[in-house]
């Protein structure tokens, strides 16, 4: 029998209020999974209820205080990493090391925020002798933090971490399909010391959960990762409310090869935008832009590293079976336009890849800029490669796209690929693959969202800046 699970509100176990559970699969097995509670607007109401309750006096502690119990919950969440990594594998399938990476980062944000904090103050603006004016950082009071089933536990963390550091607290709505991790972190961060009802989780669909937790008054930011047509709806909430966003919405990002670049770092790079989480990354680099002479030789070194990819080892499944379903059309609908990939392009119709939603990468080459391939996010394990000629294309055909979230360049001029990253539209540019962390700050330009995540920006998305001035005379 599986097991079930329910809300965490205010530092307890709680059933949903209608009763219902709802089933979820394990993707790399097609077999049922836990079932989790089926949230509706009562129950949603009873965690900001708890979160309004427990928010002014989190407000009022130091920041040294709120410090040393993040410190606390990232402990506690690293004594048990095992654990979160099988929940996250029950309900994803992702690969062990993939798994742990995802889960010792996110503890990884509770330090770092932990850290900032200390560091962070307002500041003194010097107005002359008459006068002693100053800024100081406040918290929004509570965060609706509603997260995506692509990265459950780490999505999660990169925003209940630096929220709950600005003195917010939070009720946060994770995809029903991925609810587990999330739900055990904040039974952890309760064991840790954290202060009933600031980390509340209320599980459930869109509709029943997260319009009315975004809808009610004593929301005062939200943040969002997931579709561009959810995005829309929760801004269009947001802006009826007059409360802030921070949005997270996708993208179609290009890698850019020049033909003067390390080829084998550029084609491992290609190739890992594919094998990632099976392609499940906002942040992946699908479309591969190549100098004309280099062309053939990087797609033929990229379609040998993928075709050596192994389903379950190397990479995991779809994670939602709609998903699967989505990516398998799209195949047909290129196919139906007459374009055919070079390798890949459909499910394993044998051997260990088949028990689960496992797709064969895929890579397209040579497509037309134009054609839906080129263009839509598929958020699956498929690259499509285009040709160029010179800067000017190179940078046209990058832009050439309503996303804007990441972008990544390889060139042997480190000159030119610093130039053409700043003309990159995207929020992130990487050169000769340089490193993206916690301390970068994430987030998009155009369809992909607005908002930052991660670094020091956002701690700041998550507080208000107040300007306090008082007359010396």
């Amino acid at each position: 029998m599986p097991d079930r699970h329910d809300h965490w509100i205010d530092g307890h176990a709680v059933a949903p209020a209608g009763g219902a559970y709802l089933p979820t699969l394990d993707p790399s097995t097609r077999e049922a999974g836990d079932e989790i509670a089926a949230g509706s607007a009562p129950d949603v109401e009873r965690a900001l209820t708890a979160a309004a309750a427990a928010q002014p006096a989190w407000a009022r502690s130091s920041g040294a205080q709120r410090s040393e119990i993040l410190l606390r919950v990232a402990d506690v969440m690293d004594a048990h990493t095992s654990e979160l990594m099988e929940l996250e594998r029950a309900a994803t399938g992702k690969v062990p090391g993939q798994l742990r990476v995802e889960v010792e980062m996110s503890s990884a944000y509770f330090r770092y925020y932990a850290g900032v904090l200390r560091a962070q103050h307002g500041r003194t603006i010097d107005l002359g002798g008459d006068s002693h004016t100053y800024t100081r950082l406040e918290p929004y009071g509570i965060i609706a933090v509603i997260t995506p089933w692509n990265l459950p536990l780490n999505q999660a963390c990169r925003a209940l971490a630096p929220a709950l550091a600005a003195g917010n607290a939070v009720v946060a709505k994770p995809s029903e399909l991925t609810s587990v991790s999330t739900v055990y972190l904040a039974r952890l961060a309760t064991e840790a010391g954290l202060p009933d009802g600031l980390l509340n989780v209320v599980t459930g669909t869109g509709p029943e959960v997260g319009t009315p937790l975004v809808s009610d008054a004593r929301v005062g930011r939200i943040t969002f990762t997931g579709s561009v047509a959810t995005g829309r709806h929760l801004a269009r909430i947001a802006a009826d409310r007059l409360v802030p966003t921070t949005l997270e919405l996708g993208g179609k990002s290009p890698i850019l090869v020049f033909a003067d670049a390390d080829l084998g770092r550029a084609a491992a790079a290609a190739a890992s935008s594919v094998a990632t989480n099976a392609g499940q990354v906002c942040s992946a680099t699908t479309r591969l832009l190549v100098e004309a002479r280099a062309h053939d030789e990087l797609v033929e070194r990229v379609v040998a590293a993928v075709e050596k990819l192994t389903p379950g080892v190397d990479f995991g499944p779809i994670i939602t079976e709609a998903q699967y379903r989505k990516v398998l059309d799209f195949f047909a609908a290129t196919r139906a336009t007459g374009v055919e990939p070079v390798t890949g392009g459909g499910p394993y119709e044998n051997g260990p890849g088949a028990r689960g939603f496992y797709i064969r990468p895929t890579i397209y080459a040579g497509v037309a800029p134009h054609l839906p391939v080129a263009r839509e996010e598929i958020f699956g394990p498929v690259l499509v490669t285009m040709p160029f000629d010179g800067e000017d294309e190179a940078l046209a055909l990058a832009n050439d796209s309503e996303y804007g979230l990441v972008g990544s360049l390889w060139s042997g001029d480190v000159a030119r690929g610093l130039r053409l990253a700043e003309g990159i539209d995207a929020g992130q540019v990487a050169v000769n693959g340089g490193p993206m962390t916690i301390e970068t700050p994430f987030g998009g330009y155009k369809a992909s969202g607005y908002g930052r995540e991660k670094g020091i920006e956002a701690l700041h998305e998550y507080a208000r800046v107040k300007t306090v001035s008082l007359s010396l005379r």
